[in-house]
């Protein structure tokens, strides 16, 4: 058995609510859907918090709300939230909801490509938040090559989206080459969108790299069926590591 593979579990992303019925917004749904994630095999979870109103949001109170119910459920699991600018589009904004946190989730996604990226790292990093730094182009690697902040960060996404399997496989395997000619170390977590995540997946496994998936990322199983939530899709990722001579690895704090 080659080395093992941690497996994040992006629980619901931006997707509008009609997309699944799986999707969680109140935090025992959020709490249900990481707890099936976990004993699926994710050692890691992401989540988007949303409001009453289903909307995605950087409140500081329904945060603390969703990350209690998660570690409640899940204890010991290190959960992390979305930065994404589409959330809060004022750059300033941003870094007040960021200050304003009570409690604390154990890291952030933070996009490169997003206007504010760098200041919202270092607001993040001063108070203790874990860095992803999400990288969508061989242009935003490039950035973070280019940066202090890449010795720093906990882990780098490469998340690569379109239609077709080869072009997805394709951009994750430039970001990674540009990735280890910067000598940047920090694990690799790699995700698709649609159709095309297994296939980038699959490469992600061949390469010795590790793997997010979740409903944010497909609604679909290999085969093309409708998982019933996220720990389907995690217990699919398994399955497919298992045919890669990797076992699912365990993180606890």
């Amino acid at each position: 058995m080659r080395g093992a593979v941690v497996i994040k579990a992006c629980l619901n992303g931006a997707r509008p609510l009609s997309e699944h019925p799986a999707l969680p917004v109140r935090p025992e749904e959020f709490a249900r859907e990481a707890r099936a994630a976990v004993d699926a095999g994710a050692a890691l979870v992401h989540v988007h918090p949303r409001g009453g109103d289903g909307a995605e949001t950087m409140d500081a109170a329904v945060a603390a709300a969703i990350l209690t119910a998660v570690r409640e459920a899940c204890h010991g699991l290190r959960v992390g939230v979305t930065t994404g600018a589409w959330v809060e589009p004022d750059p300033v904004r941003r870094l007040e909801r960021v200050r304003s946190w009570s409690v604390l989730p154990d890291f952030a996604s933070v996009n490169l490509s997003e206007v504010g990226a760098s200041e919202l790292a270092e607001v993040l990093l001063a108070r203790g938040i874990g860095v992803e730094a999400g990288l969508a182009t061989v242009e935003d690697a490039a950035l973070l090559a280019t940066t202090d902040l890449g010795p720093r960060v906990e882990r780098i996404l490469v998340e690569v989206e379109g239609p077709d399997d080869a072009a997805q496989v394709r951009l994750a395997a430039d970001i990674d080459s540009l990735l280890d000619g910067a000598g940047l170390t920090a694990p690799r977590f790699h995700h698709g969108a649609g159709r095309s995540t297994w296939a980038v997946l699959a490469r992600a496994l061949e390469v010795g790299h590790q793997l997010r998936i979740g409903l944010e990322d497909t609604l679909e199983l290999p085969d093309g069926s409708i998982p019933e939530g996220n720990g389907d899709l995690v217990a699919a990722a398994v399955r497919l590591a298992g045919e890669h001579g990797r076992a699912p690895a365990t993180l606890t704090r």
